[in-house]
């Protein structure tokens, strides 16, 4: 008998059959893989930038980095969003209060620049504004009296809850409203002055006072008055605390407390 024909392995084809092994790809090719993926590394690398796609990402960058500097500073004014009401329209008046002092001063410098450009005798005209201006220092200084409109307010406290911090963020509400000299209980008060708890009162750079305080102001009384019963100011406050406030207005305020000019120990005039 002849001997049997072994069988083909599993997974060869006949001789002849016509298609390579490994499929009609040829051996060790995946269908469509390979081939595709070194296709698609060539399209998109090295990356091809024409003029147009440059323009419209310079544009996106600089739209963001707008956007971002809106957020960053839409976040820095949060703080006003979460504040009360009557803050808000007190911080408004100061704000306008404040506007307005410099529109004034602006134009009191104009006008003495005028003055003196315009004048035959300038050197003449320089020392009547300087001496003008060693009044309005005096002033503020505590060193001369003065005489003015202004308010007076007087604060009686029997409970004695009135501390030198409240007598202190009194001073700073009238300095906002454009006060130019105020003296309490006989003590001038001036840019150096410091309040200080003790017992029974308040020290005023370090005099005593008792009650009732009385406050000696000059300036715009139409300004004054509003800016201590603002709600949440400073009246408000003092009579959260029980102590009774009377403010009354007046054409003739007289403060005539005065300090002793000090020299100072270092700092000097750099003009001279």
């Amino acid at each position: 008998m002849p001997p049997e024909s072994p069988h083909p392995p599993a997974g060869s084809r006949p001789p002849g059959s016509g298609e390579p092994p490994g499929g009609p790809q040829g051996p060790g090719v995946e269908p469509g893989g390979g081939e595709g993926r070194r296709r698609l590394a060539q399209a998109v690398w090295p990356p091809r930038v024409t003029r147009a796609q440059l323009i419209v990402a310079l544009l996106l960058f600089g739209l963001g980095l707008g956007l971002a500097i809106q957020v960053r500073s839409t976040s820095e004014n949060s703080a006003l969003r979460g504040a009360r009401q009557e803050d808000l329209v007190r911080i408004l008046d100061e704000l306008d209060d404040r506007t307005k002092r410099l529109e004034d001063e602006k134009g009191e410098l104009s006008r003495h620049r005028t003055e003196l450009e315009s004048s035959s005798d300038q050197a003449e005209e320089a020392r009547k504004q300087r001496k003008e201006k060693e009044g309005q220092l005096g002033v503020l200084a505590g060193t001369v009296a003065a005489e003015g409109p202004g308010i007076r307010m007087t604060i009686g406290d029997r409970a004695g809850n009135t501390d030198s911090d409240a007598l202190l963020d009194a001073v700073q509400e009238l300095r906002a409203a454009g006060a130019e000299a105020i003296q309490i209980n006989g003590v001038r008060v001036v840019a150096g002055t410091y309040f200080s708890d003790s017992d029974g009162g308040v020290r005023v750079d370090g005099r005593k006072i008792g009650q009732p305080y009385r406050f000696e102001v000059i300036g715009k009384p139409q300004d004054l008055e509003p800016a201590l019963n603002i709600p949440g100011g400073v009246i408000q406050t003092l009579k959260k605390e029980q102590a009774t406030v009377s403010v009354r207005r007046s054409e003739k305020i007289t403060v005539d407390a005065l300090r002793s000019s000090k020299r100072p120990d270092y700092a000097r005039s750099s003009s001279q």
